[in-house]
């Protein structure tokens, strides 16, 4: 495995945890909010290898315990289950986030993570508009977490048009019974599609409008906004 970037210190991306992020390059989806395009599109070197990553973690472990592994999309990466491993021996808490595309590899990551986050983009209907044209994967993921032992979180970063109201009851379906949901703000920065920059984000009532409806589904709703 390489990886396109490393965050040495996040208080947020891993649930009550300090913890390191590790940013894989690479994706098969082509979000046109996306802000790590640039690991898709322009993944650009120097890379930093299983080795040096792995020699960085244990320098820090006595200030962070907990690695996160995010993209891009790791779990294109066939090997993530081996390096997940080496990080789970040498004592690291960790987590995963995911689209939930590739459920075999997603599968046998699982032994290995503590935490799996994996994205609700919008409806099904419109998953193709994010170059999805075949979704049964994705839906393998879903029952996957839903069904197993490894504590997980569907979230949903709430872009205007990808994500109203019908959107919102379609993704409650989709993970009804779920025990946890989450809401995330859109930034307009940065983003793959130059006119998602300019796109006014949803006010805070509005997302708690979207709480309401996904408590229907699911045990727990909490909104990052």
């Amino acid at each position: 495995m390489k990886f396109g970037g490393i965050q040495k210190t996040s208080l947020l991306d891993f649930p009550d945890r300090i913890s390191t992020i590790l940013f894989t390059v690479g994706c098969n989806l082509r979000c046109p909010f996306c802000h790590n395009w640039r690991l898709v599109l322009e993944p650009k070197g120097p890379f930093l290898s299983e080795r040096e990553a792995l020699e960085i973690l244990k320098s820090r472990k006595k200030y962070v315990d907990s690695v996160v592994i995010t993209g891009g999309e790791p779990t294109l990466n066939q090997d993530l289950p081996v390096f997940l491993k080496k990080l789970k021996d040498e004592g690291f808490m960790v987590k995963l986030d995911t689209n939930g595309f590739f459920p075999q590899t997603l599968k046998k990551c699982l032994p290995y993570v503590d935490y799996v986050a994996l994205d609700v983009k919008t409806s099904l209907s419109k998953y193709k508009l994010l170059g999805a044209e075949d979704i049964s994967a994705y839906l393998e993921s879903v029952e996957l977490l839903k069904n197993g032992e490894v504590d997980y979180e569907f979230r949903c970063t709430a872009v205007p048009w990808f994500v109203d109201e019908e959107d919102v009851e379609e993704m409650g379906e989709l993970v009804k019974g779920a025990k946890l949901f989450v809401f995330q703000q859109f930034i307009p920065e940065d983003t793959l599609d130059e006119s998602f920059r300019k796109v006014e984000p949803y006010t805070k009532e509005v997302i708690l409008h979207f709480s309401k409806l996904m408590r229907r589904y699911v045990k727990k709703v909490l909104l990052r906004i």
